[in-house]
Formats: structure tokens, sequence, C-alpha cells
């Protein structure tokens, strides 16, 4: 349950793009296993503070940018308060499913068989036979009895 989590921003340098910008890149590390990802925002390097991980300056960008840049962080850390108060392990694939927002999908076997016979009884007389049809639908009440059963 204890994990050691730190977030660091940064400006990348070495992927600076055509005009000379940088983009805006996060770190996050979770017990030693690091994420990065890209903010999608892109600086001048003279703009950019290294010490306080911000753009420098009072201007319109300046304060649009860091706002997303504390929204970002700030949405990383609810992340981990979900997570505690859901009394899950703090794991990098955790946070970045979550940030990503790619949820894993719950599958079950009977439903995944029985679509499985579905598109097969649709495929009869292209290719499939109604006796294939027949003996699918045989093994997945098999199937059923034996999860009954165990």
């Amino acid at each position: 349950m204890k994990a050691k989590i730190t977030v660091h921003i940064y400006a990348k340098t070495s992927k600076a793009n055509k005009n000379g910008q940088l983009p805006i890149y996060f770190r996050l590390t979770v017990n030693g296993e690091r994420f990065e990802f890209s903010t999608k925002k892109f600086i001048d390097k003279s703009k950019w503070s290294a010490e306080q991980s911000k753009m420098k300056g009072n201007s319109e960008e300046a304060r649009t940018i860091n706002n997303y840049l504390d929204l970002m962080k700030s949405k990383i850390f609810d992340i981990q308060m979900e997570l505690i108060h859901k009394n899950e392990d703090l794991t990098i694939e955790k946070f970045k499913s979550k940030l990503t927002g790619a949820q894993e999908r719950e599958r079950m076997i009977i439903p995944i068989y029985q679509s499985h016979n579905d598109k097969i009884k649709d495929l009869i007389g292209n290719g499939y036979a109604y006796g294939t049809l027949e003996r699918f639908k045989i093994s997945l009440k098999h199937l059923q009895e034996f999860i009954i059963w165990k």
C-alpha cells in the first residue's frame, strides 16, 4: 500500500519541433517504475523554468499553460487518493490506465462463447454447416454445466 510517487514536469529538448519549440512532458514514477507522457503543449526554451517546472512570466499564454500543468498534477493526485480510498495497490499500470482513460473490459466466457455461436449461425451455408452450429451449442451447454458443477 505504501508507495513512493514522484511527479516531474519538464521540457524535452530532444523532441524539439521544426519551430524550435519544446514539448512539455510529465514523468510519473511509482515505486521506481516510470511513465512519461506528453501534454501536447509546446513552448520556447527561453520561456521555460526548469527549477519551478513551469513557464516563466505572467502572460496569458504562461497562465494558461501553468494552469493546465497544475490541473494535470492535481489529476494525478486525485487518482492516487482514489486508489488509496479503494484500498488498491498503487502501481504504474493503474495510474496509466486511469490517465489514458483505457479501462480494462471485463469479459466472461459464457457471453464470449454465445457471441461466437451467434456469428457461426450467421455463417451457415457460407462455409459452415448446420451440424457445426449444433456441436457448438452442445459444447456451450456442457461448459455451462461444468461451471455450475465446479
